[in-house]
């Protein structure tokens, strides 16, 4: 990719987010209140932007190239055997906490049945719908669509079996919703010429367990409504709302009854909105951008066009920003900044960041789209479930293939509310460090930590997030190492790591970006057992060095500090005072004060896939451990390029 930095954008953003604090903006209800929504919905279906089955012309030219490619795969799903999922694969969730078990054959059916269908709209010949039918009765006959594990959490008894006396409305179950929505709408008139019943049947189903559901119901936590000071909105939000959204706006005709639907969808939305820091940083990580910020435009561009252009948000500096954290956490070839259960890889999908920056008009997310779809080329999925993306990649990819591949990347990004900070320099080094609390959307208790990548290889890393159980979403998840602070780049006081809550958090959080630096005030990240009273990491990005700074204040001496940095690579600590860390080529020295600290380095095996895929099979943690107990002091440490 083409990268040029530009210091004069940071300084710009700092202030256009400065201006703009945490407040119920309720930007959807004050566009339109319900009467205004009845006068501005488009309805039967006249905003689909697709070609009807028939129009075999316009498939044709829909798809262009990618259309063969489209029917072979469909084709391997003829005669396709349907997987039932067992009700021992549901209670493997509670009974061992793995929930693929359950998912792994849901989630082939979905894959086939998404691909069939797609194959028929490429093909048009009908030599598929056969197959989808069979597809639609197996989905049908299932008892609930939701996963085990949402099944646990969102249900009354709490158990991982479906219960037939009430109705989850979850992600998968949404997902599903609308990728069958979208099959009713495409083929049911050719349902119809082998049996009514399917099209009436198909129908029925989604009236039971999408929309119904949805608007009798308001306690689920990701809708807001019901909101308690323990809840928080995430991409679940977004999400969700999206997938109601479409199957009422591709199934219901009554105006009446879609504007109250779309109506109880803006007023949920907007919750999510006012949530969000106007600074537009997602705490969730870049791994939930896709599901986040990305499911908002996919949510507000439905809208849109459903509306025919009456509502939009598209011009609000909040969603931009949304847009753009993707674009500005992506350190290079493959990396991203990856705090909480985000991933260390990852940059997005080229083809949604394209129509979210052609939403809202930035070329930042535009030339960065074509950029990484010239290093790797955008291509049909081969899991159409979100039909509704898989669609709009194709739709949009002659702009995007049109688009001129280059982005610019500020030397500093500042999320001032979110309270991330990005510096690089022009030796290559780029830091990326947080604030923020203990009670953040996928937390890990890392407030103060920080991540160092050297010309776009992580050196001092965030391990991430290992394949989630039962336990990643229970009172048990901080048993985790990847969820704990002494795994994370930051100290442990008196022997105490970082607690979970949202009362652990940063404070007096500050970002200079002409000095290059963003310290914060982590001590309030600990609890009492720590007996810190003030406890300040500081950063300051050099030419071609980072000096990094704790200064504290202690009420007692319990035990030695601890600074932990974890790293992967090869790591030589047979200097005393100097750490070597040398990852893919790319070599620095730590530098700190052998007279203060003992040096050690843990080796932690990586297990799960989800980790090793990253960092491989190992990966260390560096612990400078002092050899002296003071209640007031400084440590220095200098990382430097070698």
């Amino acid at each position: 990719m083409k990268r040029r930095i530009l210091s004069l954008v940071c300084f710009i953003i700092v202030a256009a987010f400065q201006l703009q604090a945490s407040e119920k903006r309720d930007y959807l209800q004050k566009a339109a209140d319900i009467n205004k929504l009845k006068e501005v919905l488009v309805m039967n279906q006249e905003w689909v932007p697709y070609p009807d089955y028939t129009d075999r012309a316009g498939w044709d030219k829909f798809l262009g190239e990618y259309k063969n490619g489209i029917i072979k795969d469909g084709e391997q799903y003829l005669g396709f055997d349907w997987k039932v999922v067992k009700a021992t694969d549901y209670l493997a969730y509670e009974r061992t906490g793995n929930r693929a078990i359950m998912e792994n054959p849901l989630g082939a059916n979905n894959k086939a049945l998404g691909a069939l269908v797609v194959a028929e709209l490429a093909e048009g010949k009908g030599r598929f719908i056969d197959e989808i039918i069979n597809g639609v009765y197996h989905l049908c006959e299932m008892d609930s669509w939701a996963l085990s594990a949402h099944n646990g959490s969102l249900s009354k008894t709490h158990r991982a079996l479906p219960d037939f006396r009430e109705k989850i409305l979850e992600l998968t179950q949404g997902n599903m919703a609308q990728m069958l929505s979208w099959t009713y709408y495409f083929l049911n008139k050719e349902f119809d010429k082998v049996d009514p019943v399917i099209s009436l049947m198909l129908r029925k189903e989604l009236q039971e367990r999408e929309l119904t559901p949805y608007m009798q119901l308001t306690h689920f936590w990701w809708m807001g409504f019901e909101i308690t000071s323990a809840n928080t909105m995430n991409n679940w939000n977004p999400w969700c709302n999206f997938n109601a959204l479409t199957c009422f706006m591709l199934l219901e005709n009554n105006k009446d009854v879609l504007a109250e639907a779309v109506y109880k969808t803006m007023r949920s939305v907007d919750l999510f909105i006012n949530h969000v820091k106007a600074d537009g940083g997602c705490d969730e990580g870049p791994s939930y951008w896709g599901h986040a910020a990305a499911k908002l435009y996919d949510y507000l561009y439905m809208l849109y066009m459903g509306t025919g252009g009456k509502i939009s948000l598209f011009d609000k500096a909040q969603i931009r920003n949304m847009g753009e954290y993707i674009v500005r956490s992506y350190i290079g070839n493959g990396w991203v900044v990856n705090f909480a259960d985000a991933s260390a890889r990852g940059g997005g999908d080229a083809g949604v960041i394209y129509r979210y920056g052609d939403a809202v008009n930035s070329d930042l997310m535009k030339g960065y789209a074509a950029a990484k779809n010239l290093e790797n080329p955008v291509k049909p999925t081969t899991n159409w479930l979100d039909m509704f993306r898989g669609l709009e990649t194709m739709r949009f990819m002659p702009q995007l293939k049109a688009q001129s591949p280059e982005y610019t990347v500020p030397t500093c990004t500042w999320y001032p509310e979110t309270e991330f900070c990005y510096l690089s320099n022009k030796s290559g080094m780029f830091l990326a460090t947080k604030g923020g609390y203990n009670n953040e959307s996928h937390n890990h208790n890392d407030t103060g930590t920080f991540s160092l990548y050297l010309n776009t290889t992580p050196i001092l890393i965030d391990a991430g997030v290992g394949t989630y159980t039962r336990q990643t979403f229970s009172s048990e998840r901080y048993s985790i190492w990847t969820m704990q602070s002494n795994y994370h780049n930051v100290p442990m006081i008196n022997g105490v790591p970082q607690k979970f809550g949202s009362q652990y958090k940063a404070t007096e959080v500050k970002a200079n970006p002409k000095a290059m630096t963003f310290s914060a005030n982590i001590a309030n990240a600990y609890p009492e057992e720590a007996k810190v009273e003030k406890w300040t990491r500081s950063y300051r990005l050099g030419s071609n060095n980072l000096k990094i700074e704790d200064t504290f204040s202690l009420k007692e001496t319990v035990a030695p500090n601890q600074v932990n940095f974890l790293t992967w690579g090869k790591v030589d600590l047979s200097q005393a005072g100097v750490v070597t860390i040398e990852v893919k080529g790319e070599k620095v020295s730590l530098k700190y004060d052998k007279n203060q600290f003992d040096a050690t380095l843990e080796t932690i095996k990586l297990d799960d896939p989800r980790l090793s895929n990253v960092w491989g099979s190992e990966i260390y943690r560096l612990s400078l451990t002092a050899k002296q107990q003071t209640k007031n002091g400084k440590y220095t440490f200098t990382v430097t390029k070698i």
